[in-house]
This record gives structure tokens, sequence and C-alpha cells, in this order.
């Protein structure tokens, strides 16, 4: 507990639990990813599909389900407040610009990304309590019967959430608004690219996960690896609209 605080009370320490937040919220987007591109199989008709199990396997993990996304808050929270601390610091105690600045992975790589991580993270973390407001405590959430379906489950008929149908009234053309969910879902994650381009390329910096020799390799992997995320979440609501 005493080094967990210390961390939190230096620069160095910072840095670390930004960088090992950062990882494990990648992990989380990418598992969330390979979840959400089963909407591109399903039958939207049909509330026996791949994404309504997948959620309903989610949903019947019970207090399971309840630790891991207490877990998951933690560290979003962690993520975000470090990355005010930082930002805050380094504001108040840098008097050159960060362009000249030296670290272990060679000079800090500056530009868009970099200069909006505080803007873009802000934007992330309203959407993501939006996000989360709207499919997880939404239409649906209460039992409502529009939005519950019939469902084999392991050979018995098992009453569950049609959460297709909600992603599906979201984002397709032929309901009201949709147009307005799909330009600014996309609009989002055009800006998780680019914070996760210069995020995870910071945090492997952080852990010392590379050498001078290195850091051109690191940082067009994670910007490959953050405009991949960032397209694998924006493609869907396009695909769903003009269904």
């Amino acid at each position: 507990m005493y080094s967990l605080l210390t961390a939190f009370q230096n620069s160095v320490g910072r840095k670390i639990l930004t960088g090992v937040t950062g990882i494990a919220l990648t992990g989380f987007l990418i598992i969330h990813l390979l979840g959400n591109l089963t909407l591109f199989t399903i039958d939207y008709a049909d509330a026996d599909n791949a994404f309504n199990r997948y959620a309903h396997f989610l949903h019947d993990l019970g207090w399971l389900l309840y630790v891991a996304e207490a877990g998951l808050l933690t560290i979003f929270l962690i993520h975000a407040y470090l990355g005010v601390a930082i930002y805050l610091r380094k504001k108040k105690t840098r008097g050159t610009n960060y362009e000249v600045v030296k670290s272990r992975g060679g000079a800090s790589k500056v530009g868009f990304s970099s200069r909006t991580m505080l803007i873009s993270g802000s934007l992330l973390l309203i959407f993501t309590v939006s996000h989360v407001n709207h499919f997880k405590f939404g239409p649906g959430w209460s039992g409502e019967p529009e939005y519950t379906q019939q469902m084999n489950v392991g050979g018995e008929t098992t009453e569950v959430r049609d959460l297709s149908k909600l992603v599906f009234e979201t984002f397709n053309q032929q309901y009201e608004g949709a147009i307005f969910y799909v330009i600014g879902y996309v609009g989002i994650m055009i800006l998780l690219g680019f914070h996760l381009r210069h995020g995870i390329w910071s945090a492997l910096q952080s852990l010392g996960a590379m050498n001078k020799k290195l850091v051109p390799v690191i940082y067009a992997v994670a910007g490959t690896i953050g405009i991949l995320i960032a397209l694998g979440f924006l493609v869907l609501p396009i695909y769903i609209y003009f269904l």
C-alpha cells in the first residue's frame, strides 16, 4: 500500500501507473470490440443472435460481473485522475517547450495526439458515461416487454434483454435522430484513435519497454493499434445506419 501511495505522489510513479492503467483499458477495449463485432453477423429481427447471447452471458456472470465492473471503473478513474494530475504538474513546472525535453525513449513525440490528450480524454470520459447510461441502463434495463425476448439457453427457454434491438434503433436510418448518434459516435471514435496513438506509445515508454532504436517501430505499432481499434468501433454504426 505504501508503494502505491508513493507512486501517486511522484512524477515517475504517476507515469508508470498511467501506463499500466492505460494498457489495461486498451485490453478492455479490444475485448469489448470483439464482442461488438458480432453485430456484423446477426439478423436484427431475431433476438436469438450472437450479440444477445454475448450480452446474456455477461449478465449471467452475476456478482463476478459486478466485481469486474467495479475494477474497471477504478482503473478508469485512476487513469483519468493521473492524466489530469500529470498535465497540471507539467503545466506548472515546465519552463521549456515539450519538444526539447528528453526521455528514456528519446525525444518526446509531439503532435495533435499528444497536445490534445487532456481534451480527448475528457471527451471520452463524458462519452463513456453517456454510452453506459444509454446501453446498459437505457430501454430494456427494467425488463420492458418490447426489449425482452425468449431465447434458447442451454436447452431451456429463457427471457433475455434484446440489446441488439436497442443498438439497431439507435443507429439505423429509419429511426429519428439516428444520424446524430452515428456522427457523434464516429467523431468520438476518431478522438479515441488519436488518444490511443499517443497513449500506447507513452505507456510503453514510461514502462521502459523500448530503447532509442525501437522508438519509430513502437510509435508506428501504437498508431496502428489505435487506428484499428477506432476503425473497428466506428464502422459498426455506419454499417447499421445503412442496413
